[in-house]
């Protein structure tokens, strides 16, 4: 499938989607929500690809909703559109391989909430982060919800009501970023990022992946008893009875994906 507002490619075990919007500063039309769920989810079924890295063209890794889309709905149209923007994070922790998101420049409302849709997230020195509807009148509350599963109270809050902008090196400080390179080597780091997911057991990630998200909304004790499930399963796969055998014979495992 061809895409107008993104560019897929695939090299090494790792599918990259680029949003490609490089004018419009990466926003999200509805056509872009749309390409970049459908790309997705194309790379989840691709047996060839273990690793999705998402990146912007241009100066911007993405500054948000595409503004001239927002006048003139009914509530239930406005509802649909905002529905749209967020599909990305249902659609990401739907997905067994992982998402790095790859950041420069500014990741700002939808973007800063794509930024947070993602697994794992490496930026650039010069990043700057916002969730600034607030200063519109409007609510960053797609990109909250996943950022106050791990931000203090007063901090999301903070977010969500002052809208300025944080670097990011306060954003890895915060946890919302894993790793804060020189623009330079941003993609090189990425990939680097990705082979370390690359060279685990494919059914480990996978599984380890689905596990996090089913937990989430867990008691703790039902947490614990999902966990124990998860490992017992883990244990009678092919790569599970590799990995320990390569353990105790001190050599490289040879993952089967099985």
């Amino acid at each position: 499938m061809s895409f107008k507002t993104i560019l897929t490619a695939k090299e090494n075990q790792t599918g990259t989607i680029s949003l490609n919007r490089p004018k419009q500063f990466n926003t999200f039309s509805t056509k872009m929500a749309e390409e970049l769920n459908e790309a997705l989810l194309q790379m989840e079924q691709d047996e060839a690809i273990q690793v999705v890295i998402v990146r912007g063209e241009g100066k911007a890794f993405s500054t948000g909703v595409d503004v001239s889309e927002f006048e003139g709905k009914t509530p239930s149209e406005y509802h649909a559109w905002i529905k749209l923007m967020g599909e990305m994070h249902l659609t990401i922790a739907s997905m067994g391989k992982p998402v790095i998101a790859s950041i420069h420049g500014f990741a700002v409302a939808n973007g800063a909430g794509l930024l947070a849709a993602a697994d794992f997230a490496i930026a650039s020195e010069e990043t700057k982060i916002g969730t600034s509807a607030i200063n519109v009148g409007l609510l960053c509350s797609g990109p909250i919800a996943p950022l106050s599963c791990f931000l203090p109270k007063k901090k999301a809050l903070e977010m969500l009501l002052c809208g300025e902008m944080i670097d990011a090196k306060e954003a890895e400080r915060l946890g919302i970023l894993n790793k804060v390179v020189p623009l330079e080597k941003l993609k090189e780091e990425t990939e680097a990022f990705a082979r370390k997911l690359i060279d685990k057991s494919p059914v480990a990630v996978r599984v380890g992946k689905e596990f996090y998200y089913e937990m989430m909304d867990m008691t703790f004790r039902q947490k614990l008893v999902l966990a124990d499930e998860v490992l017992a399963r883990l244990c009678t796969t092919e790569d599970a009875l590799e990995g320990v055998s390569a353990f105790l014979e001190k050599r490289k495992p040879e993952w089967k994906g099985r």
